[in-house]
């Protein structure tokens, strides 16, 4: 029986340094590893002993793509450490960056990382040269997104105006009021880009999934609710109704386990050791009754009704998130009134905090405790990359057997795809791609 090693050395068109080890015996499935390499950050460590003023301008830099997760994330804990409360115009304020952030990274996502898999190309520059008017559109989608965070933000990459109580400075009437017309252009393109990516040739693939997002009563979760758990499988509502988990229990109930392949840890769920998915996959599932009405009508025409759980249809939820976050920017760009003050001020004190929210790739957690003169003395973040990484290795484990009799390249190429739609974010960098292929 033949065995064969393929190891693709650099993922591309994602998010940092990570490789990809396969051991095949036959079409059985011997060893796989999803190998994150880079070192450790240890931001949880450079957070320890800083005034808390400092910790949504340090853990913005953890992601390039998603500062604004990462930063509302932390406002959220620190002030539930502080006792500190904002006001609804501020809450207003935060999702709308909030859905610029989802606008420019879904966008980028889907039209010049995930898209080329689908169409047959290298990437997305290939892919202009047969698709200009897709990319184009694409660019555009992220271009709007990223000039709604630098109105909000301060800059588009690494926003400066957030703040533990709100913004430093709120944004002036007629800032926000000449996004309008672009916005209602990105609507259009957002039900257009859904259509796009529904007709992609999917592989029939599917999986009996642990979902996990936070889950909201009035609204769709971007930086508030509960963590909802979906337990996926067949039946007319594609599972078993949602458990709902307050934030405050997350550490409870979710563990990070040390593998020997990664420097980044395994999530898991306590109780079971079993992977779980996050993003927006499961994210449309368990709150699609709260999508925006154009964006639930999408979504219920292609079937995510609590029914999808192939992976590789995930560009088409991430582009139906797409049309909710531009449906909620026009809405709340229309209403805007600037929040006064734009911060509520605070008092020291020693406490602690958590907070969940969702980065455009899934749930992400912080936690922290501070002191009575302001300083952080611990510090916990739980990005959604470690959260799928588990995932990931039993989606491959499943699929590889679907396309373990192509050759070495192709099936390199076709574990991929499947990584690439997860979107993960390993750093902040993109490199090339080394194969390598050993043969017993």
């Amino acid at each position: 029986m033949t065995e064969r090693t393929i190891q693709v050395e650099i993922l591309t068109r994602v998010e940092g340094e990570g490789g990809l080890l396969l051991k095949l015996r036959g079409s059985d499935v011997e060893r796989i590893e999803l190998r994150i390499y880079e070192p450790p950050r240890f931001f949880e460590a450079l957070l320890r002993g800083r005034p808390l003023e400092d910790v949504p301008d340090i853990t913005a830099r953890i992601c390039g793509i998603c500062p604004v997760a990462y930063q509302m994330s932390s406002v959220h804990a620190l002030e539930q450490a502080l006792g500190v409360a904002v006001s609804p115009e501020v809450r207003r304020l935060r999702r709308l960056l909030y859905c610029g952030e989802w606008i420019e990274s879904h966008a980028l996502h889907v039209y010049l990382l995930n898209a080329p898999d689908f169409l047959g190309f290298d990437s997305g520059l290939d892919m202009a040269s047969r698709y200009p008017e897709e990319v184009s559109r694409g660019l555009r989608m992220k271009k709007h997104g990223n000039q709604l965070i630098e109105a909000l933000g301060g800059r588009s990459i690494h926003p400066i105006n957030v703040a533990v109580g709100g913004f430093y400075r709120s944004p002036r009437r007629d800032e926000l009021e000449r996004l309008i017309p672009d916005f209602r252009w990105c609507v259009d393109a957002a039900i257009e880009t859904v259509r796009w990516t529904a007709s992609f040739d999917f592989p029939d693939f599917s999986r009996d999934y642990q979902m996990v997002s936070l889950i909201h009563d009035t609204e769709y979760p971007m930086n508030e609710g509960d963590v909802g758990v979906l337990e996926a499988g067949p039946g007319p509502d594609g599972g078993r109704g949602a458990e709902r988990i307050p934030v405050a229990e997350y550490e409870r109930q979710f563990r990070e386990d040390h593998v020997a392949h990664s420097t980044a840890l395994h999530s898991v769920r306590v109780g079971t050791g079993r992977p779980y998915l996050v993003g927006p996959l499961a994210r449309v599932q368990l709150n699609w009754e709260h999508l925006s009405p154009t964006a639930r009508e999408l979504a219920r025409e292609f079937g995510f009704d609590r029914t999808c759980g192939n992976p590789f249809r995930t560009i088409v939820a991430r582009s139906i998130e797409l049309v909710h976050a531009y449906e909620e920017a026009l809405e709340i760009l229309g209403s805007y009134e600037p929040a006064r003050p734009a911060r509520n001020t605070y008092a020291y004190r020693a406490g602690a905090g958590c907070a969940a929210t969702e980065a455009p790739r899934g749930l992400l957690f912080h936690r922290y405790t501070v002191d009575e003169g302001g300083r952080v003395r611990e510090a916990r973040i739980v990005p959604p990359t470690s959260q799928n990484q588990g995932q990931i290795e039993a989606d491959l484990r499943a699929w590889v057997p679907h396309v373990a009799t192509a050759d070495d390249a192709t099936l390199a190429r076709q574990c991929e795809n499947l990584v690439r739609c997860y979107d993960p974010c390993i750093s902040c960098s993109t490199h090339f791609l080394n194969v390598r292929v050993e043969r017993a």
